[in-house]
């Protein structure tokens, strides 16, 4: 059996998440409804989603189940997860459209409180990783660096960044994203530095570099003059073996000025192959092979495979707010009632052998 995330590393809010404050207000209603007429009916609920994806949020549904499901007893909670069988996929798992991913058996009243909570995990991580499995295929063996945080509200950092490392993600840029397994965020000397040290990449990317070389990869963003060769070569020279990378970020309306005499058989604006290929000609006549290029800006799976197709001389992909685009949505759904068929029409049970018993 394969392991799951332990439900303590999710810092659920459990009082809130227990009295319904985060869930649909017509559950809460039935919940209630349920425990004052002393209703327990037995149910098997099923959970699927539409698409061809790759599962997240599984072991965050099931921590809401272990830690929320239950009843208030005077004026304490009585947990109900003993009372349940739950049976679901892993994280990462490839899924079916229509396929069950996560079957819940026992008394509703238990858990009908959880539904909002626990498909809304799902689906947001299952995005996430659905969107890096993506980028990633199509990278091949190139490193993806996970760099969305600054594209959404910072309370999703945590989740996304444990999604994205599943999915195949070698880097995240925050310290929340890389929690949930114990890691640490990555990054560039930003723009902004750059302009603190009054445009000057080199002054800043030495200083960088003499003070953070031994706890990270040194990456550099050379497109601060929109000279990305030049720049990449002052960088190498001045930094040496302390340069790990140089990242190119050039604007989507700006022609980096390496290549102003090249234009005309190719689209010249922005990060592209002949700009990535002319800089990585330019560091090995120079000596410094060791010298790794990233590229960001506006990458999604489709450009990502471009790049790939004509063999552009890429290290790592950095890809920002195509990886929160898109939805992923999941639906639960009350299949059986005390072992008997009962779903709304087109929803019956459907029969996996894919599903693990969770302990």
């Amino acid at each position: 059996m394969r392991e799951r995330l332990e439900p303590e590393i999710f810092r659920l809010p459990v009082d809130r998440l227990r009295e319904g404050y985060y869930s649909d207000a017509y559950f809460n209603f039935t919940k209630q409804l349920l425990e004052e007429r002393d209703l327990h009916p037995h149910v098997l609920m099923q959970v699927f989603q539409k698409e061809r994806s790759t599962l997240g949020g599984i072991d965050e549904a099931i921590a809401l189940l272990k830690l929320c499901s239950g009843r208030p007893v005077e004026g304490d909670w009585e947990g109900g997860w003993e009372q349940l069988d739950v049976r679901a996929l892993y994280e990462g798992d490839e899924i079916a459209p229509w396929e069950p991913v996560l079957t819940i058996e026992g008394d509703y009243s238990l858990f009908a409180h959880l539904e909002t909570v626990y498909l809304g995990c799902m689906a947001r991580r299952t995005l996430v990783m659905r969107n890096v499995r993506e980028v990633k295929d199509a990278a091949g063996d190139k490193q993806i660096l996970f760099f969305p945080a600054r594209h959404d509200h910072w309370l999703v950092q945590t989740g996304d960044g444990w999604a994205a490392h599943v999915a195949g993600a070698i880097g995240v840029s925050t310290d929340a994203q890389a929690s949930w397994w114990g890691g640490r965020g990555v990054g560039t000397v930003p723009h902004a530095l750059i302009a603190a040290f009054g445009g000057d990449t080199v002054a800043a990317a030495r200083d960088f570099a003499n003070r953070f070389a031994g706890e990270m990869n040194v990456t550099v963003l050379v497109d601060f003059e929109n000279d990305s060769i030049r720049t990449s070569l002052e960088v190498a020279e001045a930094l040496g073996e302390k340069l790990w990378g140089v990242r190119l970020d050039t604007s989507e309306n700006l022609v980096d000025r390496g290549i102003l005499d090249e234009m005309g058989t190719f689209k010249p604006t922005g990060v592209n192959p002949v700009l990535v290929g002319r800089v990585r000609e330019a560091l090995d006549a120079a000596g410094h092979q060791h010298v790794r290029i990233v590229v960001s800006g506006g990458f999604d799976a489709a450009k990502i495979r471009r790049f790939e197709e004509l063999g552009a001389p890429v290290d790592a992909y950095g890809v920002g707010s195509s990886l929160l685009r898109g939805s992923n949505d999941f639906t639960a759904d009350v299949v059986e009632v005390a072992g008997r068929p009962c779903a709304k029409v087109g929803r019956a049970r459907a029969r996996s052998d894919r599903l693990e018993p969770v302990t």
